[in-house]
């Protein structure tokens, strides 16, 4: 009679799921401070020994954020500035990786390489420039002159992206709906669009955090015009150089974390999907 062997985990698993933890905890523990810091009280917060645990959670740094006359305005622009950019940038990238990956034409190998080039350069080095070209066309101070940067600096990055989902669905198929007599406009959007839509959550993702976390271009380009500024611009509302408020920052820092997790949540499914890879034959 065989009995079963007891289950024995192999060195070389358990260091890595113990790297694994500690690589966790590691990324987490900045989150699980910032969160701790806005329940704390303005005692605790600047007391010389931080520790790790409150016993008296406080909402006054909350109610100091929320009280702000602006932040409801910052709050709904951010919405906006992101919703538009990971929208226009999605149906560009698609249209644009169909393009790349179904027709041949001249210097599509050119285009592919510039956009690959176009993802090494800073945006640092691109801030200065664009704030001229901003100004020339008229966009300063204006919810465009955020909107028009992001989306092209999301471009790149979606479309190579895109380009392996749109390659991995097979021209068979096309051919298919064709003999069926779909047009062209009907296999894009009824079929190849279904297809590859986890590859666009996955670039949306990227679009929607880079946009709403952004702090460079909205201090940039929204120069005098408070009422067009987004929501990371609150965090200088709490931030003075003489006498920062630590408990208003985290919890405006606390409060912006929140859409974000609620929109990962949302396509979380998506997500793993179409990080996982494109659609097989």
């Amino acid at each position: 009679m065989n009995l079963p062997r007891p289950y024995v985990r192999r060195p070389w698993r358990l260091a890595a799921e113990s790297s694994a933890l500690l690589i966790a905890a590691a990324v987490a523990f900045p989150l699980y401070w910032m969160v701790l810091s806005a329940f704390k009280p303005a005692g605790e917060i600047e007391s010389d020994q931080p520790r790790p645990w409150t016993l008296q959670p406080s909402l006054d740094s909350f109610r100091r954020v929320f009280g702000q006359q602006e932040f409801g305005r910052y709050f709904l622009n951010s919405l906006l500035v992101a919703g538009t950019v990971v929208l226009a940038s999605a149906l560009i990238a698609f249209l644009a990786a169909t393009a790349v990956t179904r027709f041949r034409f001249r210097f599509r190998t050119t285009l592919l390489i510039m956009f690959l080039v176009a993802q090494m350069v800073p945006v640092e080095a691109l801030t200065i420039p664009l704030f001229f070209l901003m100004r020339d066309a008229g966009q300063l101070n204006t919810l465009g002159s955020l909107i028009l940067p992001h989306i092209a600096f999301s471009l790149p990055f979606a479309i190579w992206m895109l380009r392996g989902f749109v390659k991995a669905v097979p021209e068979a198929l096309e051919e298919a709906a064709r003999i069926d007599g779909a047009s062209r406009a009907r296999f894009l959007w009824q079929i190849l669009f279904p297809l590859v839509f986890p590859g666009l959550v996955a670039t949306s993702v990227f679009s929607f955090i880079s946009t709403w976390n952004d702090f460079l271009f909205a201090k940039s380009f929204i120069i005098s015009d408070t009422s067009q500024s987004t929501l990371p611009m609150a965090l200088l509302v709490f931030y003075k150089p003489d006498d920062p408020d630590w408990g208003g920052v985290m919890a405006a820092s606390t409060v912006m974390t929140v859409p974000v997790l609620v929109f990962f949540v949302l396509v979380q499914r998506r997500l793993v999907s179409g990080l996982g890879g494109a659609v097989k034959d």
